[in-house]
């Protein structure tokens, strides 16, 4: 089966990607999960109801469409790493994004490379039981994004 081209009017996931449960990523009743809440939004600070995040580390995957309001969670175990992978397909895009979501207080080589004015942009912070982790696409405050080859 040959993948169709990126488009720059879509993406078109809602029709194929309902999956039960595919924000969760570990079993129900699991230990030592978080629970990850954000939102999504473009340069102007407006949500993007139409994207798609993905997360992952080691065995854990889950993904998960933004709402009207351009909010996400997922349901996660704790990772070994000091970070979570993350991919961003949303409206617009010709590519996906790449970045990491890394958990307050850790930090690797990566995250100490970058420019220490950005940082904050790839640090989830903590409220209440839940982290939150909000992805800008464009702006002063843009989330960093990586190039992966």
């Amino acid at each position: 089966m040959t993948p169709t081209p990126s488009q720059t009017i879509g993406p078109f996931f809602g029709f194929a990607l309902p999956f039960a449960d595919d924000a969760t990523a570990v079993p129900s009743g699991s230990t030592d999960t978080l629970r990850i809440e954000g939102q999504v939004v473009d340069g102007a600070g407006d949500p993007m109801p139409d994207a798609l995040l993905e997360i992952s580390e080691n065995d854990q995957f889950a993904r998960c469409r933004t709402d009207a309001e351009g909010a996400f969670h997922f349901i996660v175990r704790t990772p070994d790493e000091a970070f979570f992978n993350v991919t961003v397909f949303a409206r617009g895009l010709l590519r996906h994004l790449n970045t990491r979501m890394y958990l307050p207080g850790r930090e690797d080589a990566v995250l100490s490379s970058v420019d220490p004015k950005r940082r904050h942009t790839l640090v989830a912070q903590r409220e209440g039981e839940s982290l939150r982790f909000d992805v800008r696409l464009q702006g002063p405050d843009e989330t960093v994004f990586f190039a992966i080859d």
